[in-house]
Formats: C-alpha cells, structure tokens, sequence
C-alpha cells in the first residue's frame, strides 16, 4: 500500500533553520534493499555547528522531506535536492532545506533527499546506497506527480559538492537501475543543477568524497564509474552548473570537465564560474553581487520548465 511510504506530518520543524516541510516521505517500504541490519549504536544525529550549519550524520533511514509551492505559484516543475558532505554528512538546512523553501517562491516544488551516506555497517555495498535512494528519489517524485500536482516530464535533479557528484550519477547513469520499478517508470532526471560538484574520481577528485564511497582502496573500474564527465552522451539531460575558481576543497576543473563532455555531446549546459566564494558558500556567494539562482531561474524559463 503507497500509503505505508508516507508518514505526514503537518508541521516538521528542523532543528536549525525552521523551515517546514508539509510531509516526510519514507523513500522505502519495509526492509531497505541492499541492506544490513542497523546497529544499535548507530543513530542518527543532527548537530549544530558553531556556523550555524545542521550536519545530520549516520543516517540509516531515507526520506524525502516535501516543499510545496502555493497553488497561486505552482508550475508544475520539481526539484529533488542533495545537500553536500563529503558523503560523510549532510549539510541538510544549508544546502537542502533552505534551498527549497526558495525554488517555493518560484513555484517549483522541491524534495529534500536525506540518503544514507556510505557504511560498511548498513549496506551490503556502501558505494551503491546512496544511488539507489537517489533512483528512488525520482522514481517515488514521478510516480506521485498527480498528488503532488507535478509534471512528471518536469522534474529535475540538484546537487551541492558531494551531493552533486549523487545527482551527476544519477544524471549519467539513470539506465543503470539498481532499485525495485515494476512500473518501469524512467528514472532519467529532466534536467540537472550540479553547485560546486565532485565530477571526477581522477586527477581532480575530491578524496574524501571518494574514500567515503568506494574506500581507500577503490578499484579502476569504480573510478571509472564513478567519474561522471566519461558517461555523458547525447541523451544526458540538459544541466546547470555554478563553481568558484578558488575552490579550494572541490577543484574548478570538475564542472569543467563536465561541461566540456556535454558540449561534445550537444547536451544543452549552462556554466557559471565565480572568481571568487570558495567552497560550500550555498545560496549566497559573498564576494559578489551576483545571484547565481537567479541566473538558474533565467535558465529553467528559457528552457520552458517555469
């Protein structure tokens, strides 16, 4: 029964910023795939750190926390957002909650994905977990698009550092299923936003990220896989991506690749760099003036999904 993956809530206060979601959504019924069983010792928390910034860690239960436009705004285009960490936490209000709250204002509903972050104690093969809660992601967004008053050839994939290198697989490798879809339904995102991404487990990547997903001792071929500028083709949904060259903890070079491969493809892309922010600066890039999600918003009405 759908009815068993909801868990509605009228009011979801999160701890640090406020911001409510009408509804949490369990992305599984019953057991997880793939899954272990949960120790007793690892529990979910959610500090506050002394930036102000929510790190949810050990996370063992999925879910989509729901934004809704107001019908008055609505326009039927969707977002699921994957906030950042190094796949070692989620900066889940800076990069997830308070982003939502402002694709609301321009009528775009908005899903905040809490995956699970890679752990040999939870997952039969950690570098696969968080891709399958992002294949289920989607597939719950575009199976419930009636009920949530969405286009379902109008949803698109977001991601910040780590949480764009989730949403840049899923861009490339949304054929690969790896989750339960009797229905079939296309797991493909309609467009992608990927903010100061890891890309590329090659020279470029971002190390943390990649021992945290595949481990210290990662084989080629899951650097290959994992290394989404080689997995961009013709078909690979239109993207929008935003870095700063002085990225010092996720190189410039990973959007940049990225782009490169969809220009080789004739994908449509979008690029913004910055020649300031550094890393992880969210919303607000603070050494300009400039709004880089305005610049998204020109983006998404150009491309017809405002």
């Amino acid at each position: 029964m759908m009815k068993k993956y909801f868990i509605a809530v009228l009011m979801v206060t999160t701890a640090a910023s406020g911001l409510m979601a009408q509804e949490i959504v369990n992305l599984y019924e019953g057991k997880i795939p793939g899954s272990k069983t949960t120790p007793a010792d690892y529990k979910e928390v959610s500090p506050v750190g002394a930036d102000g910034i929510t790190r949810t860690a050990k996370v063992s239960v999925p879910t989509l926390s729901v934004f809704l436009p107001a019908k008055e705004k609505a326009t039927g285009a969707a977002v699921i957002i994957c906030p950042g960490g190094g796949y070692g936490i989620l900066a889940i209000d800076h990069e997830g909650f308070n982003v939502a709250r402002k694709f609301n204002e321009i009528g775009v509903a908005a899903f905040v994905l809490k995956y699970r972050l890679p752990s040999d104690a939870i997952m039969e093969d950690k570098s696969i977990g968080p891709m399958m809660d992002a294949e289920q992601a989607i597939y719950l967004v575009r199976k419930n698009a009636a009920k949530w008053d969405i286009i379902p050839s109008k949803i698109g994939i977001m991601g910040f550092s780590a949480g764009g290198h989730l949403a840049s697989t899923l861009t490339v490798h949304y054929e690969d299923v790896k989750i339960r879809n009797e229905e079939k339904l296309s797991l493909r995102p309609d467009f992608s936003i990927l903010i100061y991404p890891v890309i590329s487990f090659g020279a470029f990547a971002h190390q943390g990220s990649a021992v945290n997903l595949i481990g210290k001792n990662g084989t080629a071929a899951q650097r290959e896989y994992f290394s989404s500028e080689k997995h961009v083709n013709a078909n690979t949904p239109p993207t929008f991506l935003v870095h700063a060259n002085d990225d010092g903890g996720v190189p410039v070079e990973n959007s940049i690749l990225f782009n490169q491969a969809l220009v080789k493809n004739k994908v449509k892309a979008e690029m913004h760099l910055y020649q300031g922010g550094g890393h992880g600066f969210g919303l607000n890039n603070k050494t300009t003036k400039d709004d880089w999600f305005e610049r998204l918003k020109n983006w998404m009405t150009a491309n017809k999904w405002l």
